[in-house]
């Protein structure tokens, strides 16, 4: 029996999933307390920012380039993150943890050269390519 977690054990996962509950709960069910839940009026369903009506087209059209780069963004802002850790941890880790983050380093370096290479990250057009080509000839 001393393998299994004891229940008083669990009372702290217990309460703090509770609140967790209990806070989703409160910012899903006060918005609509708060409201007064007025009647629709003429422009409720109509798109508008800071009381101006749109002209023209409000879809915003991005380059197919900015999704990639975004994405690439978020996966290295994550690194960062696992570099922070470990520098804060750096004592504790000593030698084995600093050989397995020059490692890590290593490794991101390798695969922000290889984006490099392959262009993924470059932002122009075939023809801004082609262009910058004939000019260096």
């Amino acid at each position: 029996m001393d393998d299994f977690v004891q229940v008083s054990q669990l009372w702290p996962l217990i309460a703090y999933s509770a609140a967790a509950l209990a806070v989703v709960a409160a910012m899903l069910a006060l918005p609509r307390f708060l409201s007064g839940q007025r009647p629709p009026g003429r422009y409720t369903g109509s798109p508008f920012e800071s009381g101006v009506v749109p002209v023209g087209d409000i879809h915003v059209r991005l380059a197919v380039q900015y999704y990639p780069v975004a994405l690439f963004f978020v996966i290295f802002d994550l690194e960062a993150i696992f570099i922070y850790a470990w520098a804060v941890a750096f004592r504790e880790a000593g030698w084995p943890g600093y050989v397995e983050m020059l490692t890590f380093i290593l490794v991101l370096l390798a695969a922000l050269f290889y984006l490099c290479r392959s262009g993924a990250l470059d932002w122009r057009t075939r023809r801004q390519r082609s262009q910058d080509a004939y000019f260096k000839h």
